[in-house]
């Protein structure tokens, strides 16, 4: 059975909470498709509006980030069953704005990745390397790593559920994205590393995306790729050309 594309957006610092709802609204009816799973990854603040613009639609809502205890003194941080109670559905854990900006490691990552399965919210897990790591030929080593630490102690069972992000850093909101050909390398070789732990069941499952600068113009080809299942996709979330990574199938038909 083929795996189910996803088009999540991050929304990342923006947008107030009736600029969202008045965004959301706009993209309803550019987004839809009944082949692609479709979520917005909003700022806390715009989680319970957002969710209501969305009932009915085929849009679902998550969250950027979450802590791994349940409660307690961690002033700033939202805890899981604050998303559930409300009906949030993915978070993304990881980014590496997280990493870079907030002290984020791979093994915090872990934590949030098995809380998230104990609440039943999806984690789209996020890796990705630095130019420099790049250039320095440790790419797939530095991926392979990040899945690793991020996966351990996920049950088989919760591991085919989870949503993986390869987001190469010198990419993001840098309008140069990954090369096609780099794109699918990468994400095949983390379906590789989900196989070498889990086996071939599981990584025939567990669906891999790409993010990093993807917009209207390079998604069909991105999307196309045997091992790439869709985009987690961060500025061309907040403009009316969503609609078109979301509907990257129809686009490419349309124009030939």
């Amino acid at each position: 059975m083929a795996r189910r594309k996803m088009v999540a957006g991050n929304w990342k610092m923006n947008m107030t909470p009736e600029n969202a709802v008045s965004l959301i609204k706009t993209l309803i009816p550019l987004v839809q498709n009944e082949d692609v799973d479709v979520a917005f990854c909003v700022p806390d603040l715009d989680i319970i509006p957002c969710l209501e613009a969305v009932k009915g639609t085929n849009i679902g809502i998550g969250s950027q980030n979450m802590y791994f205890e349940e409660k307690g003194a961690f002033t700033g941080e939202i805890a899981p069953d604050m998303l559930t109670s409300v009906g949030v559905e993915y978070v993304i854990l990881g980014h590496s704005e997280r990493r870079s900006f907030f002290a984020e490691n791979d093994e915090t990552v872990n934590k949030k990745v098995l809380k998230a399965f104990e609440h039943n919210i999806t984690p789209i897990i996020c890796c990705g390397e630095t130019l420099k790591q790049r250039k320095q030929g440790i790419t797939l080593d530095l991926i392979r790593m990040q899945i690793k630490i991020a996966f351990y102690n996920v049950s088989p069972e919760n591991a085919k559920k989870a949503v993986i992000a390869y987001e190469p850093i010198w990419a993001i909101g840098t309008g140069v994205g990954a090369r096609t050909d780099q794109a699918q390398e990468v994400c095949k070789a983390i379906r590789d590393c989900i196989e070498e732990i889990y086996g071939d069941l599981v990584a025939k499952e567990i669906r891999i995306l790409y993010g990093g600068s993807v917009n209207a113009s390079n998604a069909h080809d991105l999307l196309n790729q045997p091992d790439i299942d869709g985009g987690l996709v961060g500025g061309a979330s907040l403009k009316v050309d969503f609609g078109k990574i979301v509907n990257y199938d129809k686009i490419q038909t349309e124009s030939n």
